[in-house]
């Protein structure tokens, strides 16, 4: 293998060793001196020994190339002894939408594929939910901020194969499992720039004397709607006049009426304005539905807005009263709102204001919640996994053989009845 290091493997090896260990600009310059020795000889032999005459009066080449020559053997062991060819774990869905909420159970199963026959030191199954926020502020030309946060939700672990289990033959071997999601309040799936609500499901296996291989699958969690929420279904009023000094004179003032704060997307959200118009200006009312991001991190929020549907109405003219009654309809695309996270939410608010030129415009903002719409029913899922292999808590002495914990096949395994996760009557939720 040593004699295998040409000049460009050696750059390759250098680049990453250099990155990872933070070498200084000038034993990074004798390290590229290395890899471009000239040589008239093609032999990997004769660089080989031209190379170790440059660094026999350098000690610090000698130390980069001993790095180098590290990487390389573990990297080439590393490959030529991986015996695991696939390693992914799959879900199947419950409705069309392909949506989860709290209680569903998730089935699915974790692949392994064997070049021949391989010992596995374990094999775990994870359900994770969390959530992160990341964002960086600038302050003049030099001086920045980073600011970020992250938040966990659940994070539930079965092992599928212990310590000590034999090897697995050569071929493809399914671990069907089946995955309740806790039963409780949590935000639901998100992601924008600055941060982001994920619930995966997550593999990882273990060998003796090699990096443990990873695999995971995101899941669309969609949280029950939170009926608990003051005033949700309770009609909404607002109202404020404005005074018109410049370029005109009077008072403006309207009044705001809704049925309600929580609608489903497809919704028609009906809006009663009365508008009072006792000055000598003209005014259009206008009504904006956007949404509200804010992040919060050590301290600090970040709040991003964009607008979603924007109307606008003819002109009312001055001393003069007029009531305007506008439906909107929720789009079906939108998100539900998420008002349960410490660090993200996902507010909408629906703005009406009175535009005047020249002026400044006074408007109202009502909150909106959207709640979650569902398009099949929770409870019409299909059977569990076959319950061939049986998950156990950890701490458990009870011990499974291989012959009934795997099943080598081209096709998935047919579902059947299954276990369900234990439930973590002890975790508290973060808000």
């Amino acid at each position: 293998m040593l004699l295998g290091l040409c000049p460009s493997m050696l750059l390759l090896y250098f680049s990453l060793v250099c990155s990872q260990s933070g070498y200084e600009r000038q034993e990074k310059q004798v390290c590229i001196w290395i890899c471009n020795l000239p040589t008239t000889c093609s032999s990997p032999l004769c660089h080989l020994s031209q190379t170790l005459y440059f660094c026999s009066d350098r000690p610090e080449a000698l130390v980069i190339l001993a790095h180098i020559l590290f990487a390389h053997l573990f990297t080439c062991s590393y490959f030529w002894k991986m015996t695991i060819k696939n390693f992914q774990i799959e879900y199947d869905s419950i409705n069309s939408q392909n949506i989860f909420t709290n209680g569903d159970t998730i089935n699915g199963r974790i692949v392994v594929e064997a070049s021949k026959e391989t010992s596995i030191q374990s094999l775990t199954f994870i359900g994770k939910g969390s959530a992160k926020v990341c964002w960086h502020e600038y302050y003049g030309q030099y001086s920045s901020g980073y600011f970020w946060s992250d938040e966990k939700y659940y994070e539930i672990k079965q092992r599928i194969l212990r310590a000590g289990t034999d090897c697995i033959p050569k071929g493809r071997h399914v671990f069907p499992f089946s995955f309740k999601v806790p039963n409780r309040k949590m935000p639901s799936s998100f992601k924008s720039s600055v941060g982001k609500i994920v619930h995966k499901l997550k593999a990882e296996l273990k060998q003796s004397m090699k990096l443990t291989k990873k695999a995971k699958a995101h899941f669309a969690f969609v949280s029950k709607a939170d009926m608990t929420i003051p005033g949700l279904m309770e009609p909404q009023h607002d109202c404020t006049d404005k005074k018109i000094t410049v370029f005109g004179s009077g008072i403006i003032a309207m009044d705001v009426h809704t049925q309600r704060m929580g609608y489903h997307p497809g919704e028609d959200l009906q809006v009663k304005v009365e508008i009072h118009n006792q000055s000598s200006r003209d005014v259009k009312p206008k009504f904006v539905l956007y949404e509200k991001q804010s992040f919060f991190a050590q301290g600090k929020r970040n709040v991003c807005t964009q607008n979603i549907l924007k109307e606008t109405l003819e002109s009312i003219a001055p001393h003069s009263n007029r009531r305007v009654k506008k439906v909107i309809t929720i789009p079906r695309s939108l998100p539900p709102s998420i008002l349960n996270s410490s660090i993200i939410q996902l507010e909408y608010r629906l703005k009406i204001f009175l535009g005047v030129k020249y002026a400044i415009n006074p408007e109202i903002k009502l909150p909106i919640v959207v709640l979650p719409d569902f398009e099949d029913p929770a409870g019409k899922q299909p059977p569990g996994p076959a319950a061939a292999y049986r998950f156990e808590q950890f701490g458990t002495s009870r011990k499974q053989s291989w012959s009934k914990a795997s099943q080598s096949s081209d096709l998935p395994p047919p579902y059947g009845a299954h276990a369900e996760y234990p439930y973590l009557s002890d975790y508290k939720y973060q808000r």
